[in-house]
């Protein structure tokens, strides 16, 4: 099958929105998938807002978009976009980084008002480096996610159903790339 980079763009170590992203990189593992996660908040800082583009985290960083087949993109929203450490490893990778591939816009938040975020801050972005195909993308509210004294997440029912849905599409999508978006 693909190879799927999973990027969770929250600068939290105990973040919902990361623990969602590997929650969902399961369910695409079971698809048959290569799911590679990647948590920004790892990459040191002073490489990001430095913008080192010579430092190895960076580097690998760059090949690991290379590499993969369909990209996840996860964050939370703050202030009606997406993460600071998002935006700074986005303006890291080169110009079409996203070329031929799919993608799957993700986003946590605290309440409806910021549901829009996906749609007028991260696709555009997503869009102008390339991406082949942006499938639909999810907004899941912070209440229906919730840390169990395990660590591991429980998704509020009607989340997790649409979710799946998303996830699938996504898993569906990452076989029918464009030839055209190949070719460039």
């Amino acid at each position: 099958m693909a190879t799927v980079l999973s990027v969770s763009g929250s600068p939290s170590a105990s973040s919902r929105t990361s623990r969602l992203l590997r929650h969902l990189d399961q369910r695409l593992a079971a698809q048959g998938h290569d799911v590679i996660p990647l948590d920004v908040r790892t990459i040191p800082a002073e490489a990001l807002l430095g913008a080192d583009f010579r430092h190895p985290a960076i580097v690998e960083a760059i090949e690991l978009f290379a590499r993969a087949d369909g990209v996840v993109v996860g964050t939370p929203v703050y202030k009606a976009s997406y993460s600071g450490v998002l935006k700074a490893l986005l303006d890291l990778l080169p110009q079409y980084a996203l070329a031929g591939k799919t993608v799957l816009p993700l986003a946590t938040g605290g309440s409806v008002a910021h549901v829009l975020a996906i749609d007028y801050a991260l696709r555009p972005v997503l869009n102008s480096m390339g991406a082949a195909h942006i499938v639909q993308g999810w907004f899941t509210l912070d209440k229906d996610l919730s840390v169990q004294d395990d660590g591991s997440l429980a998704v509020a029912p009607a989340a997790t159903e649409a979710l799946g849905q998303v996830v699938d599409q996504f898993s569906a999508a990452l076989g029918r790339t464009p030839l055209l978006a190949v070719a460039g």
